[in-house]
């Protein structure tokens, strides 16, 4: 089994996608078997989408509506930037023979700087916002690793394997779990709607300074 992968966000808005989080598919495989081993198991196999699980618990997606308001701010200042940069190429492209050398270089200088600043600060975000949601899934997953350990065994499967991965695609199982797990994840770890969270689902939020 594939180890999974992040969930990401497509836009800000959508529900989380995977990255790798550092749970072992064999650490699925090792807690089923020593739950199994208490009892008789049967040699079905069951098969998981696990990036759908992670996104569609209610937890992932109280998660990613907290992500996309933590980051909405500084989102809206990439665009605003990314703007201003698009502006002053049109003024020097509407202005070419009317603007002078001195203007043209002004405008290409403060371009040159806004675009500079951009890339800066788009990276700065793109790795707060993975970290963000590494620090969720890492917790989703190793809670649904918990949640596999118990459900597998008491419903007879030997082993489940992730499907999320097309490099490594199931062919043929038992069974798809996969909404079964989410529903046993929300039972075992419920949230309350409209809940600003427990302190532990998004990271603590990171101002960048501007900067020139």
């Amino acid at each position: 089994m594939k180890a999974m992968k992040m969930i990401c966000t497509g836009a800000m808005a959508a529900t989380l996608g995977v990255m790798a989080f550092g749970v072992c598919p064999t650490e699925l495989r090792a807690q089923t078997n020593s739950s199994a081993n208490g009892g008789e198991a049967g040699a079905k196999v069951a098969a998981i989408n696990m990036r759908a699980a992670i996104a569609n618990t209610s937890e992932g997606k109280q998660a990613a509506a907290q992500l996309d308001t933590q980051f909405s701010t500084r989102r809206r200042e990439l665009e605003d930037l990314n703007k201003k940069i698009d502006d002053l190429r049109q003024r020097l492209t509407a202005g070419d023979k009317a603007l002078s050398d001195e203007e043209k270089q002004k405008l290409t200088v403060e371009g040159q700087r806004l675009t500079r600043q951009l890339e800066r600060r788009q990276n700065e975000f793109q790795e707060d916002l993975n970290d963000a949601q590494s620090d969720v899934i890492s917790r989703i997953g190793q809670r649904m690793v918990a949640v596999l350990g118990k459900y597998a065994p008491s419903k007879g499967y030997a082993a489940v394997l992730d499907n999320s991965s097309q490099s490594t695609p199931v062919m043929y199982a038992s069974a798809d779990i996969t909404q079964d797990i989410v529903k046993a994840y929300d039972e075992a770890y419920p949230v309350k709607s409209g809940a600003a969270g427990d302190g532990k689902t998004t990271a603590k939020p990171v101002t960048k300074p501007s900067g020139k």
